[in-house]
């Protein structure tokens, strides 16, 4: 064992001078500095008046729309329109063949001339009679025969009269006509084809639609949170103090025209948990049609010191709820839970959490944590700008 300790000395004699050296046998490396603060993007909250609105799903359905029905029976002799043209309330849009009713009429005619005749003939006799009654000329039975066969004549007339009537109205509706201004459909009949009243047959439809409505379904708890933002403030009603509609198409142009909000059901769908909302919008391009579907962006209204954040800057922690990192006391990190009820365009909107001044911090997230020390970068963003939703 002795003869071996002297080499195994001075191996580890030259193994520990080595290691103040580099391999290269240059100069002993320095011990790495400690790193500064590190550097975060920030913006400064601001409040600054946003309008606050609503996106829902819709469909447009015409103002006004009646179905053209056959209200005599008959075969059809002629169509009077051009499908998808625009008709006038009273224009003829068919003919039926009138023959028959043609016919009734002119009976009825005759009828009513001779119940006429008849009663004429009853008045004069009763007017004789009159004359004759005081001086005992003729008997008072005979007398009361001529006044009831007088009236009897008058109940005739009247029935001829109402016989007349009848008979004019069906000749009339052998020419069928549009019983509003509108766009007329498609025709549901042919020529030659053969129509009843019976079941009430359907030859077209006629729509208005110089305006038309969109009809949305609007969650009963906004509607709710909406009464309550006008009613206590937080919320500004517009001039006309109407909330004001626009319309978006689905390829997400916004229709030219804007619209109002006519009216809300009084009524809460239990199934779905929403007011049907009804609103009005002007159409004199006609590039409104009936059915289409759109989206109906609801102005609720101002919010005058909002705050908005971008939403790359919030988080949320393990209860869900929303987090953001601002520079706090001495630039040093700060946790803050936010209230964010609604997202505005690609911005949340705070309610509690943040005040105007606060920086808050938009970079980095994934590197710093609450009460470690940062720098704000020199070339940090502008404060987003106002958006609506």
């Amino acid at each position: 064992m002795s003869i071996h300790s002297k080499p195994t000395l001075a191996a580890l004699a030259l193994l520990l001078a080595g290691c103040g050296r580099t391999p290269s046998g240059g100069p002993p490396q320095a011990a790495p500095m400690a790193m500064g603060p590190m550097e975060v993007g920030v913006v400064t909250v601001a409040a600054q008046p946003v309008t606050l609105t609503q996106d829902l799903p819709g469909r447009i359905s015409a103002i006004r729309v009646a179905e053209v029905r056959a209200r005599v029976s008959g075969i059809v002799l002629k169509r009077l329109f051009k499908e998808g043209s625009d008709v006038k309330e009273g224009q003829v849009l068919y003919e039926i063949d009138p023959a028959q009713y043609e016919a009734s009429y002119e009976s009825a005619l005759g009828t009513l001339a001779r119940a006429e005749a008849g009663l004429n003939s009853a008045q004069l006799k009763l007017n004789r009679m009159k004359s004759l009654i005081d001086s005992h000329a003729v008997s008072k039975q005979d007398y009361d025969e001529a006044s009831g066969s007088q009236r009897v004549n008058q109940a005739e007339v009247l029935l001829g009269q109402a016989a007349v009537k009848t008979a004019k109205i069906n000749l009339d509706y052998t020419k069928v006509t549009s019983p509003i201004t509108g766009r007329i459909g498609l025709s549901q009949v042919t020529e030659g084809a053969y129509v009843r009243t019976d079941q009430a047959t359907l030859m077209a439809t006629v729509q208005q639609i110089d305006r038309v409505y969109v009809d949305v379904n609007q969650p009963s708890s906004d509607l709710l949170r909406l009464k309550h933002a006008l009613a206590d403030g937080t919320l500004k009603p517009n001039a006309s103090g109407q909330a004001r509609v626009k319309l978006v198409f689905e390829n997400g142009d916004i229709y030219s025209e804007e619209g109002s909000l006519e009216v809300a059901d009084v009524t809460v769908n239990p199934l779905t948990n929403s007011v049907t909302v009804r609103a009005v919008f002007p159409n004199p391009r006609n590039d409104l049609l009936p059915g289409m579907f759109v989206r109906a962006r609801l102005e609720e209204g101002t919010t005058p010191d909002a705050i908005l954040v971008p939403q790359l800057a919030v988080s949320r922690n393990t209860k869900g709820e929303p987090t953001a990192m601002v520079v706090g006391a001495e630039s040093k990190v700060e946790l803050r839970v936010l209230e964010t009820p609604r997202a505005v365009g690609n911005q949340w909107l705070v309610s509690s959490g943040l005040k105007p001044g606060d920086q808050l911090i938009i970079n980095n997230l994934q590197k710093i944590r609450p009460g470690v020390p940062v720098k704000v970068a020199a070339d940090a963003p502008a404060p987003p700008q106002s958006a609506s939703k």
